[in-house]
């Protein structure tokens, strides 16, 4: 037996995506494989049991190997922790000690008005119907006659059907282009092979506990430990084990996968909590919406609730619990509210608001090829953000007037080895054919900060988003970077294809990148095609009118611009409500960038999420962009709003958003101005 101490460097500790590299290395290896940490010990191959040690940054943990290999398993494997698990991490001087449990969190203000429960708006839309609680199916395993008859399973078996359920949803969701909810149940695939989980159920076993019990109780067992800990993501994580232990265990009694019912009228369901499995079984006519105590605006119940079209609002207290059965209620997923017992005339305002919602997102769809342009004839592009070949096809479907963002990311993460520059051309010619004579902009490798790679060792870094990615990271690697223009170059003639260079943060950094692009150019005897910059630093935006000269158009990524300029975590869970795009201060560098492009008859563009909130469009059609590139799902929504507007109405309006002092002021004022404009037009 080998073992060895070591420090963990990773700024947020052993986290979802180190630890997965860790267990993926382990697994390669015949030697049993132990981390220790505190009074922990973990089976270093389970991801289940790797993230439930709870380790800190600068944790000091014991790494012990035995068997055939252990000599080379310990100095891979801590070779590999000591490099940051393909994280970006900071150097740490002092080791840390496991953390105590976590304090109780302090509870939030839930009620927005007399009987009016606030939560976070998760998915848009309104809701007008009876409640319906929802309570996850609790099988008593003390009385195990209850659910004997056809259909029951070994563990083994219900294993295999459980993975084949999983497989089948993925792929549904696949073949709708929702991968981002397809991801959900491959992950839920994965923690049906989780060795430790596994290593527990047999134990029990044993020791004489029945299979069911001994499922059960492993899988409670393991979730609680993981919830336990002071991270939301990991508890995300708690929830989808229990989802998972709950199908095995049902197919295990042979009970119907539809164990809970709903009324035959459509209802609001209220729940603590709902798993993606009890989300995607629920019969959507019956739905109405969800309102739920649990989750975030970006939890896995948030996403499949916006992919099947229902509004959500979450983080609701947990008094909506105690809401009598067939409570009337509106739901409103747009402003984070559930209004029980509304008066008759609130619910005919509800009523008339659904009725308008509903059939602008109908017209929407329906003249979706017309051109985005407002009622005094200023023509918009909108176009689509997209992140494989799949989201060019939906793209063209959408009618969305190009590729306005490329995340090429894609074709880097989850895997051990970069693409070659033949694959990157490939995929690349394809999305250029797909789209034919439509604009598609290609983002280079944006890698860094939160998207660490594998194959790409990052020195240790303080804080990583303030280091070295996007284009910085390029220019160190040349020889990726020159793979990747090589491969965007050679398609470039089978389309519309331009470049852009993510985190240019000043002048020198986009002629570094320009010049190896041409080098790349010449060689191949290539045509030239456009070349833009991302717009995401505050020195960008502040230095425009010395770097508009250098490029042929600004893409200005409100993501990431926002959390530069304010100095907030776009991704922080207690300061989500303050990441705002409509900050006058964000506004003002948007407004900087714009003026600066058009006065060297340049293009400004907009990539980032703002532009798909229809709060911030008549904004942003005010401060002059020449084009927004947004989401899919809302591209034809966005268009149909732009037909509806004038530069005469919004260029004033956006003028007075740069006066405003806060977010909130912003929206109020592009509230007041639709209010008065539905007034105008009755």
């Amino acid at each position: 037996m080998r073992e060895i101490e070591l420090v963990i460097p990773n700024q947020t500790g052993l986290h979802a995506r180190p630890a997965k590299v860790l267990v993926t290395l382990a697994k390669q290896f015949t030697a049993e494989i132990q981390l220790c940490y505190g009074e922990k010990s973990a089976n270093a191959k389970s991801i289940i049991a790797v993230l439930g040690l709870g380790v800190t940054s600068g944790g000091r943990v014991k790494l012990r190997t035995n068997g055939s290999d252990e000599e080379t398993a310990l100095t891979e494997i801590a070779s590999a922790i000591q490099a940051g698990l393909g994280d970006a991490h900071p150097p740490v001087e002092k080791p840390a000690e496991p953390p105590p449990p976590p304090a109780p969190a302090e509870p939030t203000p839930s009620v927005a008005g007399t009987g009016v429960f606030q939560g976070i708006a998760a998915s848009p839309g309104i809701a007008i119907g009876p409640v319906f609680h929802f309570r996850p199916a609790n099988f008593d395993l003390d009385d195990p006659e209850a659910f004997s008859g056809n259909g029951q399973m070994s563990l083994p078996e219900a294993l295999t059907c459980a993975f084949k359920e999983l497989t089948e949803l993925s792929q549904q969701m696949a073949r709708k282009n929702l991968h981002a909810e397809a991801a959900i149940f491959e992950a839920h695939c994965a923690l049906l092979d989780d060795p430790e989980l596994k290593q527990n159920v047999q134990t029990r076993l044993e020791a004489g506990q029945n299979t069911l019990q001994a499922w059960k109780i492993a899988v409670a067992e393991q979730a609680a430990a993981i919830a336990s800990l002071s991270d939301p993501l990991l508890a995300a994580r708690a929830n989808d084990l229990r989802d998972v232990g709950r199908r095995v265990l049902r197919l295990m009694l042979g009970v119907n996968g539809q164990a809970h019912s709903l009324p035959e009228t459509p209802v609001v369901v209220i729940a603590h909590e709902l798993s993606p499995s009890d989300t995607v079984n629920f019969n959507a006519e019956r739905v109405l919406g969800f309102g739920l105590v649990s989750g975030g605006p970006t939890s896995h119940v948030a996403i499949l609730a916006r992919a099947l079209g229902l509004p959500a609002v979450v983080g609701l207290d947990e008094a909506v619990l105690t809401l009598a059965e067939q409570t009337p209620v509106i739901l409103n997923g747009t402003d984070g509210t559930l209004t029980p017992h509304p008066a008759s005339a609130l619910v005919a305002q509800a009523e008339q608001a659904q009725r308008q919602w509903l059939e602008q997102r109908r017209l929407a769809q329906a003249q979706g090829a017309l051109p985005a342009t407002s009622l005094d004839g200023r023509r918009i592009d909108v176009t689509a953000n997209a992140g494989s070949a799949a989201d060019a096809k939906e793209a063209v479907k959408a009618h969305a007037d190009g590729i306005g963002l490329l995340r090429t990311e894609f074709l880097f993460l989850e895997r051990e080895t970069a693409p070659s520059e033949e694959e990157q051309y490939q995929v690349y010619r394809a999305i250029a054919e797909v789209m034919g004579p439509r604009p598609v902009i290609i983002r280079t490798l944006d890698i860094g900060g939160d998207k660490p790679l594998p194959y790409i060792q990052l020195k240790p870094e303080m804080n990583p988003f303030l280091g070295e990615r996007g284009i910085r990271l390029c220019l160190n690697r040349p020889e990726l970077f020159r793979e990747q223009l090589r491969a965007i170059l050679r398609a470039a003639p089978f389309g519309n294809l331009r470049i852009m260079f993510p985190m240019v943060s000043e002048v020198t950094e986009m002629r570094q990148a320009r010049a190896l692009m041409e080098e790349v150019r010449r060689e191949l005897n290539a045509p030239a095609v456009p070349i833009g910059i991302m717009v995401e630093v505050p020195s960008a935006a502040l230095l425009a009118e010395q770097l508009a000269p250098e490029i042929d158009f600004f893409s200005i990524g409100t993501n990431d611009l926002t959390q530069y300029t304010l100095a907030i975590d776009r991704a922080h869970p207690a300061l989500a409500a303050k990441h705002d795009g409509l900050h006058p201060a964000v506004l003002r560098l948007i407004a900087q960038t714009v003026e600066a492009a058009h006065r060297y008859g340049k293009r400004a563009d907009l990539c980032g999420e703002l532009g798909s909130d229809e709060t911030a469009v008549p904004i942003l059609l005010g401060l002059g962009l020449d084009e927004l590139s947004v989401s899919l799902p809302a591209v034809p929504t966005v268009k149909a709003l732009i037909r509806t507007l004038t530069l005469a109405e919004v260029q004033p309006l956006a003028r007075q958003a740069l006066t405003c002092a806060t977010a909130p002021e912003v929206r109020a004022l592009v509230k007041n101005y639709f209010n008065s404009k539905r007034k105008a037009y009755g």
